[in-house]
């Protein structure tokens, strides 16, 4: 496996790109969730890439415009179309024998994939897709998520202790219970949309979800959990930190990547 890094322009801005070759016709897009850079929290996007590298498939990582090492101003992932059409026609440049690509998005990766109607790849791996309009506060999130999180909290024998001492706010609390009480679905405006550009894409489509996620309990909240397409990781956090979701992510990305390779 060789790495490189590079840079590609995207209207008039240099961008920064890391390229992990393979000798594969399959490549993976992996666009960065957030103001996040290319290397991922913690290196995790990295060594994710080095691992899907050593089958051989080629991964393309890059720096939206506004974020690390990457020129011009941040303009949100609901603005990022010319990013990630930049990106895949620098990928394609880079590793001229690739025939198809799959973007792998988490967050609101996932969510600008699924707005530009998968963005001219073959194949999406899309991991918990971000449905809120507005992020401010926990009032936004819906009472399944809540009520998970609270379960979470009664779980740690430190959360117990706060409550008993006075360390948690009752008037928070008693928000938080009554909106873990509603049983009322609301659907943001995002999810509609999110809905409305997945349901223009042709390619195969695997929807990861965590399970101890807040933005994947809200996802699914919205989305429903009998669309055949969904894969829920056990145990995982957002960012499929402990080791055994880390094994899981990369054995979804895997597989969808030899489907395409086999299609």
């Amino acid at each position: 496996m060789t790495r490189a890094q590079l840079t590609f322009n995207c209207v008039g801005d240099t961008l920064a790109a890391t390229l992990d070759g393979g000798e594969k016709i399959v490549g993976l897009l992996i666009v960065t969730g957030g103001n996040e850079l290319r290397s991922g929290a913690f290196a995790g996007q990295s060594s994710l890439a080095a691992e899907i590298a050593t089958s051989g498939y080629p991964v393309f990582r890059f720096d939206r415009r506004g974020v690390g090492d990457s020129e011009g101003s941040n303009r949100g992932f609901e603005h990022s179309a010319e990013d990630i059409s930049s990106a895949i026609a620098a990928f394609c440049k880079a590793a001229p024998t690739i025939e198809k690509i799959v973007a792998f998005g988490n967050c609101d990766a996932a969510s600008a994939l699924m707005l530009q109607s998968g963005a001219g790849c073959d194949a999406l791996i899309l991991s918990n897709p971000w449905t809120f309009d507005d992020d401010s506060d926990d009032d936004a999130m819906p009472a399944e998520a809540v009520r998970s999180r609270y379960v979470e909290k009664l779980r740690n024998p430190a959360e117990i202790k706060r409550l008993l001492t006075g360390g948690v706010s009752l008037t928070k609390l008693w928000r938080g219970l009554r909106q873990a009480s509603t049983t009322e679905k609301t659907q943001s405006g995002l999810s509609q949309s999110v809905h409305t550009g997945l349901a223009q894409f042709a390619g195969e489509v695997r929807i990861l979800t965590a399970e101890r996620d807040r933005t994947a309990q809200a996802f699914l909240s919205h989305w429903g959990k009998d669309d055949p397409r969904l894969r829920r990781c056990p145990d995982a956090t957002h960012a499929y930190v402990e080791p055994h979701a880390q094994q899981w992510l990369i054995a979804q990305i895997l597989d969808v990547l030899s489907n395409e390779e086999a299609r």
